[in-house]
This record gives C-alpha cells, sequence and structure tokens, in this order.
C-alpha cells in the first residue's frame, strides 16, 4: 500500500464505502484476493455492491457478509444442492420429493390425454397423411 492509502485507513470503518482494489486489499492484507476476486463473488451474488457514477463500491460489513456466505459448514457435508431459502432440504429427501412430483404430473397428463376426445375427422389418419377409401 502507497502512503495515500494509508492515510484512508484512518478514517475507514465498516461502512466506509471503498473501490473493490482498495477493499479488497484492506479486508486480504495478504494480498490473497484482489479487485476481479471481489468482481467475481459480485457475479456469484455473494458480495453486495454499490456502483455510483460508473465505479464499483463495497463496505467491510459486506465483505464480512460475503466470507460468512462462503463459509463452508464445519459439522458436516459441504453440500449445497437442496435451496435452504426456500427451506428444502438437500440430499436425497428432495430428490424424492422431485421424483414424487415428476410421477404425479405424469400421472395426470396420462388421465388428460386418455380422456380427451379425437379431434381428427375419421377421414385422416393419425400420421397425418390421408386415408384413401376404395368404392
Amino acid at each position: 500500500m502507497n502512503e495515500s492509502e494509508l492515510r484512508v485507513l484512518t478514517h475507514v470503518d465498516g461502512d466506509t464505502p471503498l473501490l473493490l482494489g482498495i477493499a479488497a486489499k484492506i479486508a486480504f492484507p495478504d494480498g490473497s484476493m484482489t479487485e476481479n476476486g471481489l468482481k467475481r463473488e459480485v457475479t456469484r451474488g455473494r458480495l453486495t455492491v454499490e456502483r455510483i457514477a460508473g465505479k464499483k463500491y463495497t463496505t467491510l460489513n459486506d465483505i464480512r457478509r460475503m466470507r460468512e456466505r462462503c463459509r463452508e459448514n464445519q459439522w458436516g457435508s459441504a453440500n449445497t444442492s437442496g435451496s435452504e431459502k426456500d427451506g428444502r432440504p438437500s440430499g436425497s429427501s428432495s430428490m424424492a420429493e422431485m421424483k414424487s412430483a415428476q410421477v404425479a404430473a405424469k400421472t395426470i397428463a396420462l388421465q388428460l390425454i386418455a380422456s380427451s376426445k379425437a379431434t381428427s375427422p375419421k377421414s385422416i389418419s393419425r400420421n397425418g397423411g390421408a386415408e384413401i377409401r376404395k368404392k
């Protein structure tokens, strides 16, 4: 960090808007995270940014929340195939629910097909060709 960036640090709190590059240097002083890395996290929806005058800003609190979202489960699998937001569990139980819904939908579709009446006149075959009747 150069001298001007160090002077800025004395006025930074958790809600101070920072350009992504500067925020990366402050939050990850070992250099392991860059501006491009934070941009990827924005694209993935894990980091909140403010776009002001065409520039992207974030705060140290936003980076803290991003890190919480990225933290792997310490007590079990890191599998996130289930949707935690909508309350569906991950793993085989959610697959069983999905399979059950698919079976129900297919059953309803087959019942509707079986009960529907033919809409084509009798002189037209199902394969699209006209039947020729001999006299």
